[in-house]
């Protein structure tokens, strides 16, 4: 849901029961999600272990993301550049700017990310999961592009920083 309704109640998400999706290299704590928000926010709290692979190369149309490291190390491709972001450090990118992060090389990441206006994220984040646990096909993240605005790019610079 995205509206320009700003009559929502407070929210108040508690760490224990916030809802968490996790795989052996990551673990995501779902915050703040747009249907909870009056569609203003959407926010994440992502932990990354050493060599995580994070996110490929992709942009939002609609979105802007924004990093913030709580811990660790993150490295993220903004459209042909590379950064490594540091604790405290934090970044935003426009939308329809090519990015992708992962945990900098020799690091973990703790990192709170949060998208506005928000999107519906979670069923994207729920859905990474499940593919990641062989419960759906990953052409399913590909046919939900549009639905989560999240559409990946190829990006050389990525990839040759990746070593792929």
């Amino acid at each position: 849901m995205t509206s320009n309704n700003t009559h929502f109640p407070a929210l108040l998400t508690r760490a224990a029961e916030a809802e968490v999706t996790s795989d052996p290299s990551s673990v995501i704590t779902l915050l703040a999600d747009s249907d909870t928000t009056g569609g203003l926010m959407t926010s994440y709290r992502s932990t990354f272990a050493e060599g995580a692979p994070g996110a490929p190369a992709h942009f939002h149309t609609r979105a802007a993301e924004m990093f913030y490291v709580i811990d660790g190390s993150l490295r993220v491709l903004v459209d042909q550049e590379i950064k490594v972001l540091e604790a405290g450090d934090f970044l935003l990118v426009p939308p329809r700017t090519p990015h992708a992060f992962a945990a900098a090389p020799g690091c973990e990441a703790d990192v709170l990310i949060t998208f506005t206006p928000g999107m519906a994220r979670f069923d994207y984040m729920r859905l990474l999961n499940r593919v990641m646990r062989g419960e759906a096909s990953p052409q399913e993240i590909k046919d939900s592009s549009e639905r989560f605005d999240n559409h990946y790019v190829d990006s050389p610079v990525w990839n040759a920083a990746l070593g792929r």
